[in-house]
């Protein structure tokens, strides 16, 4: 049996992809615990996520053990850039993106 849960996020995907290694493949109870003590804003989003994740388990199947759940498959995409203007020096507008990114989080009962 697995979950999948997804959320999209105002940070660039460079930035969450550091912190979404950290937690690939490991045991559900494991990275909500890193997660919970990791100081990047990335890791409140992704701890969000695997919550989303373990409560949508929750709600397809009557019974599951919490305990032998695995993250197996964690990844991040780029999603659509905002593009905004900020005035710069000599009368020049300079040009600064603000990238989104797109986090798909799997749980499952078996490792790989």
């Amino acid at each position: 049996m697995e979950a999948i849960s997804k959320m999209d996020i105002r940070q660039s995907a460079k930035k969450v992809r550091l912190v979404l290694d950290e937690v690939r493949n490991a045991k559900v109870n494991d990275a909500l615990n890193l997660l919970s003590f990791t100081n990047k804003v990335a890791a409140k989003n992704i701890h969000k996520t695997i919550s989303s994740a373990v409560a949508n388990l929750q709600n397809s199947e009557e019974s599951f053990d919490a305990d032998n759940l695995y993250i197996k498959e964690a990844f991040i995409n780029q999603g659509p850039t905002m593009k905004r203007f900020r005035p710069a020096a000599m009368g020049r507008a300079t040009r600064i993106l603000k990238r989104t990114s797109q986090l798909t989080i799997v749980i499952s009962d078996e490792k790989n």
